[in-house]
């Protein structure tokens, strides 16, 4: 908790010049674009990037799982995970079943691409879409939250989960700095907003109630 306040504070020093300022958190405010160009097709995934049979969600769920999973060896060589433990940040849900679960990207494709990723080449999106390096960038939740969040940035959803809301804002600005995606105009105020809820969640706040 020591860590989220420190860090929300700074982001609150940042937010005493305007939300519209070219620059926010070091990420870019502009427009959204290309909506009508994406298409999923064009950000390949899951791929088995280290040829060890493990494709990226396989990888994702034993990485996240509370316990040691159990892996199978399927007919045609790929390995799958069968069970686990994992609790889903967005929602608290707790599944020992796989299948109850996406792997999501967090700031999602459609999101990416219309922030910036419309003009990369295919290597570029292939890697955003299985992005490892980033423990935050693909999260295994519930699947039926997944689904309700869509394509949609904090403007539009947060997780029911109101104890997670500091740790998403600061992932989402993470994901987007570190790709190079702008913001647009109210995703940026819904970001600062969340901000300023963490501060009261960092000061003992349950986020209950109207914020």
């Amino acid at each position: 908790m020591k860590i989220i306040r420190t860090f929300v504070l700074t982001c609150l020093t940042a937010f005493s010049t305007p939300v519209h300022a070219e620059d926010f958190l070091g990420v870019t405010i502009a427009a959204e674009t290309q909506s009508d160009s994406y298409k999923r097709s064009l950000y390949r995934h899951w791929i088995d990037e280290d040829s060890d049979k493990l494709d990226t969600r396989q990888q994702v769920l034993e990485t996240e799982s509370l316990i040691d999973v159990t892996i199978i060896t399927k007919a045609n060589g790929r390995r799958v995970v069968t069970d686990g433990l994992w609790a889903g940040p967005y929602t608290g849900f707790v599944t020992t079943t796989p299948g109850d679960l996406d792997v999501d990207h967090l700031v999602p494709l459609k999101e990416a691409h219309e922030s910036g990723a419309w003009a990369w080449d295919a290597d570029k999106r292939r890697s955003y879409a299985n992005d490892l390096s980033n423990p935050a960038h693909l999260i295994a939740v519930k699947a039926g939250a997944n689904r309700s969040k869509g394509f949609k940035d904090p403007a539009e959803w947060m997780p029911p989960n109101r104890a997670y809301w500091c740790q998403y804002l600061l992932n989402w600005v993470d994901v987007k700095r570190r790709w190079v995606l702008t913001m647009d105009q109210l995703e940026a105020d819904a970001v600062k907003h969340g901000f300023r809820v963490c501060e009261k969640y960092a000061s003992g706040d349950s986020l209950e109630g109207r914020h």
